[in-house]
């Protein structure tokens, strides 16, 4: 199954120094049977998408708790075992937890796929939403509209091995 696992840039550094994504029960992102109703598609590339999309959402989310962070939404894809990404019964209808799954256990940096990264000139946009994310949660359509700003980007695709030049390690 492929997760996807959401990161500040600052997570990303400190995942490549570790070797893994998190250090307990990890949530994720992925195609779930919520996800599936929603998105009314049969898909699996349309699908996938779109529990990346819901990854950058919470991507954003840690950005905005990191002040320190840089404002660019970054995501890991993993593929894990099936079983291994298990939905919270408790939270598998409520609309903000889409697609989200829970792993047991930290994530091997090695089982990364790719990574997925805003480009820089979308950090102005992601800033901004970062800083809307409170008032559109609040129901605030003038604040939602700000960080449908943030979706409007693109995240690039980047293989794991660039992984030292998106945190500015040099190896």
């Amino acid at each position: 199954m492929r997760v996807y696992v959401p990161l500040t840039l600052s997570g990303l550094a400190e995942a490549r120094r570790t070797g893994q994504l998190g250090t307990g029960p990890l949530v994720a992102h992925a195609v779930t049977p919520a996800l599936r109703e929603w998105y009314l598609s049969d898909d699996i590339e349309e699908l996938e998408y779109a529990a990346l999309n819901r990854a950058a959402l919470a991507s954003l989310r840690l950005v905005a708790a990191d002040s320190g962070a840089p404002r660019r939404r970054v995501v890991v894809a993993a593929d894990v075992p099936d079983g291994a990404a298990i939905v919270d019964p408790d939270r598998g209808i409520d609309p903000a937890a889409l697609g989200e799954v829970r792993l047991a256990g930290p994530l091997p940096l090695a089982e990364a796929a790719s990574v997925h990264v805003d480009s820089a000139d979308a950090e102005a946009d992601v800033a901004a939403a970062a800083g809307a994310l409170a008032a559109a949660d609040g129901g605030d359509d003038d604040a939602q509209f700000v960080v449908d700003g943030a979706e409007d980007h693109e995240l690039l695709w980047y293989a794991t091995q660039e992984i030292a030049s998106l945190v500015g390690a040099g190896d």
